[in-house]
């Protein structure tokens, strides 16, 4: 670990001039971690006699935003983020990158390395130094890849693409569509024709957009074109220039990379003066959009198709083997690449088998939903591991995969694939190999449950099972992979990934499950009964001594927080029952509506991951309309409660917030980040934790600006 800054260059008796440092700071969610790293460096400047100025990216937007001339006069910038900062502004001066979570824990180190940095050229992307530190997982201290980042932006760009387009093909194939030899059709003109057409097109411009903006983020708009066209090219070979495949989402991985690479590349190229203005706008997007769109169909279409050819022969050899073992390749296959050129050449062998061999389009039929099920219900299974993005996007899966769109799943694959892909594919094996041992028919192109209630499945109970059986391994497996890889990267289960995953212990206030009782898993009201059980004596007694408000006391927190709503000492040793015990406290105010709803958001929030914070504090937070008005609490706790605190303290100063959901916004984040930043200074919380009574407590709180 390289040692904190030297000397302080103060301009005092040596003479020197006084450092002037930049400071950004962001996290995920843009809420506590940020605001704490932003104090942290300032509080570390001011110790070693440093100038800075700190600009903050939270969710209520840039604050303290650094000017032209802030930056033309600093002599270092410190980016403290686990997402992507604009780096190109900082061109020319030394510029460290790294974690949040450094800046709040190594403060002192990052202000003594930024003075050696190297310099920030102009293309932001992977420029600057990396700061090291931290773990994996949660983004403890070290800064994600470009690559990374990348493959996340056109990720995160797809998905409302993904789920747009497949709940609108959901929809009119279950109101509008009819069973024919040819599959699931339309009649001509229809309504339900039209929003066929609508959800269709969505899919089309989905690998587009992937791929784009893959390429987007690490080669700026320059490079958004040849991304986008290439990626058409990956979901729409056959029809442009007549390939034998497509290569799926896999291939638009490949474009979107590709093209962004190149115009880094072509951006370092030396060019006359006079050129240089239009580079950008025409130049670097003709020239990648060519040497891409070339490349992919005379280098890289070729090995598809000749891929594709020989996988069709092959497959078409195995139709007389084992139906278990048929079934399981035939699964394996369709699960692979959802829409590539390896799902596609097993669909279209079983397709073609129709009429003579309706055992093959069973296995194929039976797979086709496997994976979007899968991930929609490990989404559910193990909340913590996804982000809301994520979540949102699995219930979309299920949905989908009921239909038989196995691109549901193609999100989870892109952000994961190094876990999702395996899963899927063990997952498609299961139901192909089940399907074919109970002898599972289909007679039209198409899969999914909504096959059998069209009436084209022979053997539907079986068909059910399997579908069933690949559905759970999926879900199972995903899950136990993806939490091996943050066990190997020793770090705990991100709460978050959009698109970074979020550090363990933020406090992040974007929980879905806010103030609704959809969307929460079965761990939650597990919870909440645990909670009930070990706090329900507790909150009583609180109910019945509640702190009266003095006259005149102190307005804290633009009043929410009052004397009412202040106790000196937690009875709760656990973290259930504390906020249990919390919840109570805030009731006496008349603000909540609903105690049990209240405490049951707030363990939601907490089973997505811990708001412990570290040093010794715990910020639980709900926004829910359980309460009438926003209502903010604080207890301490002699003996500190466990609370997952990403440093191993217990909690010992705990603040509740609860907004009703119309206030969830602006004012939620503002309370969190007031808060945040205050409890970074260590008096102030040495003044909280020793002050005698609710009064005195209250003066100390008034601090809060």
């Amino acid at each position: 670990m390289t040692s904190p800054a030297g000397p302080p260059v103060d301009g005092s008796a040596s003479g020197r001039k006084r450092l002037k440092l930049l400071a950004v700071t962001a996290c995920p969610t843009g809420i506590a971690h940020t605001y704490m790293a932003a104090e942290k460096l300032q509080q570390a400047a001011d110790e070693l006699g440093v100038d800075i100025k700190v600009e903050t990216q939270g969710s209520i937007g840039a604050e303290n935003v650094l000017s032209d001339n802030d930056v033309r006069e600093a002599d270092g910038i410190i980016i403290a983020a686990d997402k992507e900062v604009d780096r190109d502004r900082f061109a020319g001066k030394r510029v460290l990158s790294t974690g949040v979570a450094d800046g709040i824990h190594r403060p002192k180190e990052l202000i003594g390395r930024v003075q050696s940095a190297p310099v920030q050229t102009g293309s932001g992307a992977g420029a600057g130094e990396s700061g090291g530190g931290g773990g994996g997982g949660g983004g403890g201290g070290r800064e994600r890849s470009a690559a990374y980042k990348a493959l996340m932006n056109g990720v995160s760009h797809m998905i409302p693409f993904v789920v747009v387009g497949g709940l609108l093909l959901a929809v009119s194939i279950a109101l509008g569509g009819h069973t024919t030899a040819k599959g699931i059709e339309f009649d001509q003109g229809s309504f339900w024709f039209y929003v066929n057409a609508l959800g269709g097109l969505g899919f089309k411009l989905m690998l587009p957009i992937f791929s784009g903006y893959i390429a987007y983020a690490l080669g700026d708009r320059p490079a958004l074109v040849p991304g986008m066209i290439g990626g058409f090219l990956a979901g729409e070979a056959t029809t442009i220039y007549g390939a034998d495949a497509n290569a799926g989402f896999l291939g638009a991985i490949a474009t979107g990379f590709l093209a962004g690479y190149l115009v880094v590349w072509i951006k370092k190229v030396k060019v006359p003066r006079f050129v240089q203005p239009i580079m950008p706008i025409i130049v670097i997007p003709i020239v990648s959009t060519l040497a891409l769109g070339l490349f992919y169909i005379y280098v890289i279409g070729r090995p598809i198709s000749w891929v594709f050819t020989h996988l069709t022969s092959w497959l078409n050899g195995m139709t007389g083997s084992s139906a278990i073992v048929l079934g399981a390749l035939i699964g394996l296959m369709i699960a692979f690449d959802m829409g590539g050129p390896v799902n596609k050449t097993a669909f279209l062998v079983a397709v073609g088998l129709i009429g003579t061999n309706n055992h093959v389009m069973g296995m194929a039929a039976a797979a086709i939903p496997v994976m979007p099920l899968g991930q929609g219900l490990a989404t559910l299974l193990r909340r913590r591991l996804y982000s809301d993005q994520e979540r949102e996007t699995g219930i979309a899966a299920l949905f989908m995969g009921l239909f038989g769109i196995s691109e549901g799943a193609i999100p989870f694959a892109a952000a994961r694939p190094a876990q999702v892909i395996p899963a899927n594919m063990l997952g498609g094996a299961v139901a192909g190999a089940v399907a074919g041992l109970a002898g599972v028919q289909d007679s039209v192109p198409h899969g999914g449950p909504i096959v059998s209630v069209f009436g084209a499945i022979g053997g539907a109970a079986m068909f059910f099972v399997a579908i069933a059986a690949g559905t759970v391994v999926t879900a199972l497996t995903t899950n136990a992979l993806i939490e091996l890889k943050l066990r190997r990267a020793g770090g705990p289960a991100p709460a978050a990934l959009s698109p970074d995953p979020l550090p363990a212990g933020a406090a992040a206030g974007t929980a879905p499950a806010g103030g609704t009782r959809a969307g929460t898993d079965a761990g939650t009201d597990a919870a909440t009964s645990a909670a009930t059980a070990t706090g329900t004596a507790t909150a009583t007694a609180v109910r019945t001594r509640p702190a009266p408000a003095a006259d005149g006391e102190p307005e804290v927190l633009s009043g929410y927080l009052t004397g009412r709503t202040v106790r000196t000492e937690l009875a709760a040793d656990t973290k259930e029952a504390a906020i249990r015990e919390m919840a109570a406290v805030l009731a006496t105010t008349g603000n909540v509506r609903d105690v049990d709803e209240l405490v049951r958001v707030a363990l939601a929030r907490e089973a997505q991951g811990t708001t412990g914070l570290g040093e010794s504090i715990a910020i639980p937070h709900a926004k829910t309309d359980a309460v009438a008005r926003p209502t903010v609490g604080f207890a301490r706790s002699d003996e500190g409660i466990e609370w997952g605190a990403p440093d191993g303290t217990r909690a010992r100063l705990v603040f509740m917030i609860s907004v009703p959901e119309a206030a969830a916004g602006d004012e939620h984040l503002r309370i969190l980040a007031l808060l945040s930043r205050k409890l970074m200074d260590t008096g102030f919380r040495e003044r909280l934790a020793s002050a005698p009574d609710v009064r005195a407590v209250l003066e100390v709180l008034r601090e809060i600006r």
